[in-house]
């Protein structure tokens, strides 16, 4: 007895050719290649996007994007294809945003990346992010904060109890901050524990927790519990809701030393942000120690900068405490040369504004306070703002006023 065929399922046959074509050389020897070159330029993410007619291929650099190359729409969907089998994210499933990691060789050092794909009007594109697995934790004094910065910080995380916030953009290095200061207070006598998201950098003698929510194990769920597992110091890579928040601000007021990052534009608006998370003003008051709003800035080739003295115009636009300076302001600019590939920038540095809540501080943490009212009192009290403190790079021939500029443009 012959059993009659049912109608085949749609788009199979286009997963199984899709499937073939990511195993075939020319997907593979090209995803090579750009993993490759993405390493070679220190990208910190590669982006396949489908387009009308092509894909674009784009590499985040120091920060920012640029297109490196266009693919023809077959072969992206193939790279793709061969990606998401990498990162073990189902190859059939294109209508839905999917995400996935894997840990790979690329040249001589190791990385952990992150795939996250997302569906199109032209169909499925991703991004990767590369995280080096063999990446080392930076020196508190390497992080290029001013000697005034640095001791206000050190002073801050020497504490036994309370809460240190690390705030800024996304990618603007608060996981770098943060487990730079790990790195500084960790001590056998204490007990480091970490809940992050992803995992970046890997701290000597910490427990370090990678969440995974997909089977329950949130930020949250995992504080709940971490806070019987007798930590001393505890990190928790995001502060993302409100329970969050709560269980935070309560480990720190039952004698934990809390660090954590939030998104905020400022230093004092980590304040009105707790407060909007549900935080009621006299816990915030009694747990907040400091918090340290950053950003990161292209630095200057040091092969090919120039140097140039400052018009009057532009000095007028720069910090209070410049403008009364009479003698000439020298700043540098971007020209470009072989070493940086013809743009004047190569690598990132960091500039800070530290805000520490001193008592004069914690009288004015009230559920309706502002955050002008906030940074007013600080910088009464000492605060160098991020705007001053990046001037003063700028001058140092670090970076130039345009990056100064276009990243605190938001503040």
């Amino acid at each position: 007895m012959r059993c009659k065929r049912g109608p085949s399922t749609p788009g199979a046959e286009d997963d199984d050719t899709l499937k073939d074509l990511a195993l075939d050389a020319p997907a593979i020897d090209l995803l090579n290649r750009l993993f490759r070159e993405a390493s070679s330029v220190r990208a910190t993410d590669l982006h396949i996007e489908a387009a009308r007619g092509h894909a674009t291929v784009r590499r985040r650099v120091d920060g920012l994007l640029a297109e490196v190359e266009r693919l023809p729409t077959a072969l992206g969907r193939a790279v793709v294809s061969r990606l998401k089998i990498l990162t073990n994210l189902n190859i059939a499933e294109k209508r839905l945003p999917q995400d996935g990691r894997a840990r790979l060789r690329i040249g001589d050092r190791d990385y952990d990346i992150r795939a996250a794909t997302m569906p199109t009007i032209h169909g499925e594109s991703i991004a990767i992010r590369f995280l080096s697995s063999s990446t080392q934790v930076p020196e508190l004094s390497r992080l290029g904060l001013s000697p005034a910065n640095l001791d206000q910080l050190t002073r801050e995380i020497s504490h036994s109890h309370g809460m240190i916030m690390v705030t800024g953009p996304t990618g603007s290095g608060k996981t770098t901050t943060l487990a730079a200061a790990l790195g500084h207070i960790n001590d056998p006598a204490r007990k480091v524990v970490t809940i992050e998201d992803p995992v970046e950098y890997q701290v000597e003698g910490a427990n370090q927790i990678q969440v995974q929510p997909e089977i329950g194990l949130s930020f949250a769920r995992t504080l709940r519990s971490l806070l019987r597992f007798d930590p001393d110091i505890i990190m928790v890579g995001e502060m993302r809701d409100s329970e969050t928040a709560g269980i935070v601000v309560n480990a720190a007021l039952t004698g934990h030393l809390v660090l954590t990052t939030l998104h905020t534009n400022s230093a004092a608006g980590a304040v009105v942000r707790l407060l909007d998370l549900g935080v009621q003003a006299y816990l915030i008051a009694s747990t907040l120690r400091c918090v340290i709003a950053q950003r990161l800035v292209r630095k200057l080739c040091i092969h090919c900068r120039e140097p140039y003295e400052a018009s009057p115009d532009l000095i007028a636009q720069l910090p209070a405490a410049v403008q009364g300076n009479t003698a000439p302001v020298r700043l540098w600019q971007a020209k470009g040369c072989s070493y940086c590939g013809g743009n004047g920038y190569s690598g990132r540095a960091a500039i800070f504004e530290i805000l520490s809540v001193d008592d004069t501080l914690r009288r004015l943490i009230k559920p309706d306070v502002s955050a002008e009212i906030i940074a007013q009192q600080a910088r009464l009290s000492g605060m160098t703002s991020m705007l001053s403190d990046g001037f003063a790079k700028c001058c140092a021939g670090l970076t130039t006023i345009e990056e100064l500029g276009r990243v605190t443009s938001e503040d």
